[in-house]
């Protein structure tokens, strides 16, 4: 049995005897076990940071600079390796792990620009004799808490921006398929990074909470569920810390009446059922609108799903591959039992489905699922899985509340040839992330990515500028050099003084 340890300068010193079992959801067979820590271990990771975050925040960012450009070749140079290895951990299929690593490597590769992200402002003459400016410094020790849908992507989302700005980071990856952040942190030394800068410790709740609890952690970024994003966000500001937590999504696709409904089945296939719909911002649900949208639709994405291959991770030809773990196939076919009991339609059911020579393998079918109604439970909650949700829609009016009065406002898209529709959607609709056309609207890496409502908790988004933001602390500077000629009444020196 493979042990996946925590990575650490020394080692954990076998830290811990608690594990978790590691699937191959292709199989069903239990791959690895990997460590589980406690407070005691965080302890030891926080010692360690303490270590080299002073000299590393003192480097010159042209300096951290150059690690992340080596850090960007290390990665690419071994991206193979790394999407194999997250395959054979969470399931999907190799091509979409590559595009995993590649979102994350995008982060990195604008981290490689600190130089002139972190340049402050500078104000000459602001007073009589005053100048002011401002400088970005490091909060000293950062962590991550980050899911099992994206074990590449989203630790680069945090510890790329979080390292670059100055800081230390320890990172607290999925327990379900942790070796790919580990793999990262490895790699991260590779590039000349002080050991113990990047540190991973595996974990559950208990590790959580220790991270939450840490007096010397100055800020915590977390993806997940969004009832754990409210209680890590809750827990950690009221201790002090700066966080973000991003939680689930029910992304609605508006198709309008004048849409390429080609396209936009084609878009959907993807976005509803890549990743076996493990996705924060997958496309679960299809609003068309008009009765007469909503049957074409229908007619045409029947004979599209069915033709989709479901098969093992390394399956070329495969669409997507089974889902992580035994307990979340069970939980994906009882929300497609609870959407038929409170009445949808189930067109095509993805239930019992079993590849043949993998019939231990974790797989679910794609599922269609028409006249879903906005009561409906598996409407208001976050299936994630490879179900594709229809709720039709009367007009325009309609298909903009939808997603505006839902709990979740991760992500939405419109499907239409008409620019004022889309402009008046963009415009009105109340979520953090808009696709015009574009099924997955994630932003690049140079604008920002944060979800409004129960999506997402703290008032700073990850990457980019806003990334730079969380991980750093504004230092505002107003200075004068006397020149020995003042001779103004002491009694100034009590009025606030202004520059006037």
């Amino acid at each position: 049995m493979r042990q996946i340890d925590h990575f650490m300068p020394g080692g954990s010193g076998g830290s811990g005897s608690r594990t978790h079992k590691v699937w191959n959801p292709s199989t069903g067979a239990v791959q690895a076990e990997v460590a589980l820590g406690d407070a005691a271990l965080l302890d030891r990771a926080i010692a360690n940071a303490k270590k080299v975050q002073p000299e590393w925040a003192a480097t010159n960012p042209q300096r951290r600079a150059r690690v992340m450009f080596e850090y960007k070749r290390l990665v690419e140079a071994n991206k193979q390796e790394l999407a194999e290895l997250l395959s054979s951990e969470h399931g999907k299929v190799v091509d979409d792990a590559h595009g995993d690593v590649q979102r994350g490597l995008e982060v990195i590769e604008y981290a490689c620009g600190i130089p002139q992200a972190l340049k402050g402002e500078y104000t000459q003459g602001a007073g009589p004799g005053i100048d002011v400016y401002s400088m970005r410094q490091p909060l000293g020790i950062g962590a991550g808490i980050t899911p099992f849908n994206f074990p590449a992507m989203i630790p680069m989302w945090m510890f790329g921006m979080a390292i670059a700005a100055g800081n230390a980071f320890i990172l607290k990856p999925s327990e379900r398929d942790p070796s790919v952040p580990v793999r990262l942190a490895e790699l991260m030394v590779e590039a000349g990074a002080p050991e113990g800068l990047l540190q991973v410790v595996h974990g559950d709740k208990e590790m959580v909470d220790a991270i939450l609890d840490h007096d010397d952690i100055a800020a915590v970024s977390f993806v997940g569920s969004s009832d754990i994003a409210q209680y890590i966000y809750s827990r950690g500001t009221a201790n002090g810390k700066r966080v973000q937590a991003f939680g689930g999504a029910k992304n609605h696709g508006i198709v309008m009446p004048d849409a390429d409904l080609d396209q936009v089945v084609n878009d959907l296939a993807g976005a509803a059922f890549g990743s076996a719909g493990e996705r924060c911002m997958a496309l679960p649900v299809v609003v068309p609108v008009g009765e007469d949208t909503g049957d074409r639709l229908r007619e045409k994405l029947i004979p599209a799903i069915n033709a989709l291959r479901v098969g093992v991770a390394t399956d070329k030809d495969a669409h997507y591959g089974p889902v992580v773990t035994p307990e979340h196939k069970q939980r994906i076919e009882q929300w497609i039992d609870t959407a038929e009991k409170e009445g949808a339609e189930v067109v095509i059911d993805g239930r019992g489905f079993s590849l043949q020579g993998h019939e231990d393998g974790f797989f679910v079918g794609p599922t269609l699922l028409d006249r879903v109604t906005p009561k409906m439970e598996s409407y208001q909650e976050e299936i994630f899985g490879p179900v594709l949700q229809i709720v039709r829609a009367k007009d325009f009016e309609e298909a903009v509340r939808l997603p505006s009065e839902h709990q979740y406002g991760n992500g939405v898209a419109i499907f239409t040839r008409n620019g004022h529709a889309a402009r008046e959607f963009a415009h009105r609709v109340n979520v953090g992330m808009v696709g015009i056309n574009v099924p997955i609207p994630v932003p690049v890496s140079y604008h920002s990515f944060g979800g409004w409502k129960r999506s997402g908790f703290g008032d700073i988004d990850q990457y980019g500028q806003e990334g730079l933001r969380f991980w750093t602390k504004t230092k505002k500077v107003t200075q004068r050099w006397p020149d020995g000629t003042a001779d103004a009444d002491n009694k100034d020196a009590f009025i606030i003084p202004t520059m006037g």
